[in-house]
């Protein structure tokens, strides 16, 4: 992907900054550095401008202002990006993160959510009312490009995928126009977002489904990490029981350091290990008997299961991980966890580089599994997991030793993957990777394209290419 810079006047922005409610900020800006940062450190891009939206006609007026003066734009929403997408060189970056209010409406069980919110902001809003809606695995993650990924987390098991459970979204296209897209309404365009990514427009808008969940938005979750010897026994047990399992009962499984610091016993604390953090989402009077499994295997190191309002669980790794780490990111997806597979998982874990690093398989089955593969752009419903493999580190001169780590386990595991990936986990891998996470969706995504962004405004993304100006 590569542009040529555009020199736009002074005076051009001067223009555009007087049709803003929000903020326009150019590199000679004292807030500049601060602005374009993004989670991922890794990352270090320098647009032309970024304007801090405040409402919809900001983006509109954002929208039209880069077509006029052929900019590249980027959308940044919570800035998790693992690829950076939501700042960009030479680019106007149209920032969301202000946008940040959220609606619930109890009785019809939906809330309404603005594109700069993190999921945690979501989560404050529902389980207030003892409801949620299917989102990740950290608080701090943008609701607008996991949903627009997919939205794999914690009640995938149960209630599906993000993706599953969103009613409308309000987008401006890259004709500066706004429209609806649901069910009934742009049902193509509604189709392709529910997975696409941010090909389409930008969202403004979000309306999501929600869910009554454990006593009142208390729910049962934690770790329970075992010796990193015993990893190979843990992940075959894991492997046969998890399918078997209620679906109010889900698990994610990787291999980590344990934390330096409480609530971890303290003799633990720098320990390597095989983990499995589970939420249960279900009656508290089956706990018991649905839980047994789970704490009845092998000789675990610690056993984390406490009642907590569900939005604990979702903010536990929050601290662990805030903004500013250097990351590099792997991913794939995976049908199965073989035992070629789980002997490479081994090797690595034992490698693990750092005390950030680490790898995890989370489940993609149960009612996310049930949505016909063709039922939105999200391609991998048949079942099994999506993988992501991550070196991380505070120490901007451990980027090299991280990624190489990353890069060498991802290539001896990516043989008996499914072939692509979840694209909230990519990098900028390009287009061969885009079309294999998308299988037999990615012809339809590129129709949907053509219609709504012909000429590629939409580009610092997973791009799907339009084929109607030969971009």
């Amino acid at each position: 992907m590569t542009t040529t810079p555009i020199e736009v006047s002074p005076t051009a922005y001067d223009e555009l900054a007087a049709t803003l409610r929000g903020d326009l900020i150019t590199p000679d800006d004292q807030r500049y550095d601060e602005a374009r940062a993004v989670y991922n450190a890794m990352i270090d891009k320098k647009p032309a401008a970024i304007v801090r939206c405040r409402d919809t006609a900001d983006v509109v007026a954002c929208v039209r202002f880069g077509r006029t003066h052929n900019l590249t734009l980027a959308i940044r929403g919570g800035g998790h990006n693992a690829a950076g997408f939501g700042v960009w060189d030479d680019a106007l970056v149209i920032d969301l993160s202000l946008l940040r209010s959220t609606t619930v409406d109890p009785d019809n069980h939906t809330v309404r959510v603005d594109p700069g919110c993190t999921w945690a902001d979501v989560d404050h809003a529902t389980v207030a009312f003892g409801m949620t809606t299917p989102s990740g695995f950290l608080g701090s993650t943008g609701v607008a490009g996991l949903t627009l990924g997919g939205g794999i987390g914690y009640l995938s098991r149960r209630f599906g995928l993000t993706v599953d459970n969103l009613l409308s979204a309000d987008v401006v296209l890259a004709d500066g126009t706004l429209v609806t897209a649901s069910e009934n309404s742009h049902s193509d365009l509604f189709w392709a977002l529910r997975g696409g990514g941010g090909n389409f427009g930008v969202v403004t808008s979000f309306t999501f489904r929600c869910h009554d969940i454990g006593e009142h938005g208390v729910i049962i979750g934690g770790p329970v990490l075992y010796d990193l010897a015993d990893t190979a026994e843990v992940m075959r047990w894991y492997r046969e029981l998890l399918p078997s399992l209620p679906e109010e009962l889900s698990g994610w499984i990787g291999t980590l350091t344990i934390p330096p610091a409480p609530p971890f016993p303290e003799e633990l604390w720098g320990r390597k290990a095989c983990g499995i953090v589970w939420c249960y989402t279900g009656s508290h009077e089956l706990a018991d008997e649905v839980l047994e499994p789970i704490k009845a295997f092998g000789s675990p190191l610690v056993v984390g299961l406490h009642d907590m309002p569900f939005n604990v669980l979702q903010t536990a790794f929050d601290a662990l991980y805030p903004a500013g780490l250097q990351w590099y990111w792997r991913a794939d997806m995976f049908e199965e966890i073989s035992d070629e597979a789980i002997a490479i998982h081994c090797k690595y874990g034992a490698l693990l580089p750092t005390g950030h690093s680490t790898m995890h398989l989370y489940p993609i089955d149960g009612a996310a599994s049930r949505v016909r593969e063709d039922a939105t752009a999200f391609a991998y419903r048949g079942g099994g997991w999506a993988g992501v493999i991550v070196g991380v580190d505070p120490d901007p001169a451990s980027a090299e030793s991280i990624s190489q780590w990353a890069r060498d386990y991802w290539d001896e595991l990516h043989p008996t993957s499914a072939g692509g990936a979840y694209v909230n986990f990519m990098m900028n891998e390009g287009e061969d990777r885009v079309k294999a996470s998308y299988r037999g969706n990615y012809d339809r995504l590129v129709q949907v394209k053509n219609r709504y962004d012909p000429d590629n405004t939409f580009r610092v993304n997973q791009n799907i290419r339009p084929t109607t100006r030969g971009l």
